[in-house]
């Protein structure tokens, strides 16, 4: 007889300020991801617009607001832009790795470098090389680092110049957290190269999705996401074209 099904619990934060929205609050519905079953609720709750952070999965439920949509990159459909182009072709000496989710302070250290560039207010700044090793290496499901270099001098890696961690799930690559070196006069786009190989690496998988978190209308932080079309947007009725 199997064992019976044990359906997740769900809690509920405190609300706080919001990262994207002045004025807004925020407030998220959460649930643990544990057991042997972890993978097949993370799939679940990811097509219905749920977020991995660690061992918890979560989503916006803010009282007053709707803005944070979960967004999709249709993989098989998807036809780069002249620009996106532009940056497959700049980018594409990097030696790209798929590494078990195992932090390195190679990583920590680019990661301290983008954070202080690119985001020097956001909540993450504080991060210390535990938090980071949390972050990356506490998930209770299928998941990768996938490691961007510099082509390699006189036998010796690259340098580490991007890295997202990456979940698998069933139905395609969830895009966790992305960073990379911004201060590379002759690499500029790395970011949007990283969101291009996921495209490309879910394709060549045969997965149908890349899955890029939420879109928030109104945050020019968010914008960036909808250059990759066709793109899918999260709504009552289930996934639209956006």
């Amino acid at each position: 007889m199997s064992a019976p099904v044990k359906f997740p619990r769900f809690f509920v934060t405190n609300p706080g300020p919001c990262p994207y929205l002045p004025g807004k609050i925020e407030r998220k519905i959460f649930t643990e991801l544990n057991g042997a079953h972890a993978d097949e609720l993370n799939d679940a709750l990811g097509r219905i617009g749920f977020r991995r952070s660690q061992n918890v999965a979560y989503r916006p439920s803010c009282i007053d607001c709707k803005a944070c949509v979960s967004v999709r990159v249709l993989a098989h459909e998807f036809q780069p832009s002249a620009t996106q182009r532009k940056i497959l072709r700049r980018n594409g000496d990097l030696v790209v790795t798929r590494c078990r989710p195992w932090s390195t302070t190679e990583q920590f250290d680019l990661l301290h470098r983008y954070l202080s560039k690119r985001h020097p207010t956001g909540g993450m700044t504080g991060m210390d090389d535990m938090d980071y090793a949390d972050m990356v290496e506490q998930s209770p499901v299928k998941s990768h680092v996938i490691e961007y270099r510099e082509p390699s001098r006189y036998g010796r890696p690259g340098r580490l110049v991007g890295a997202c961690l990456t979940d698998q799930q069933g139905d395609g690559l969830s895009m966790i957290y992305s960073f990379f070196d911004a201060e590379i006069p002759d690499r500029s786009g790395l970011g949007n190269f990283i969101i291009l190989d996921h495209i490309l690496r879910a394709r060549g998988a045969g997965l149908p999705y890349v899955y890029l978190g939420y879109w928030v209308k109104g945050s020019p932080r968010m914008d960036y996401k909808t250059r990759y079309q066709p793109l899918e947007k999260l709504g009552p009725d289930g996934w639209d074209r956006f």
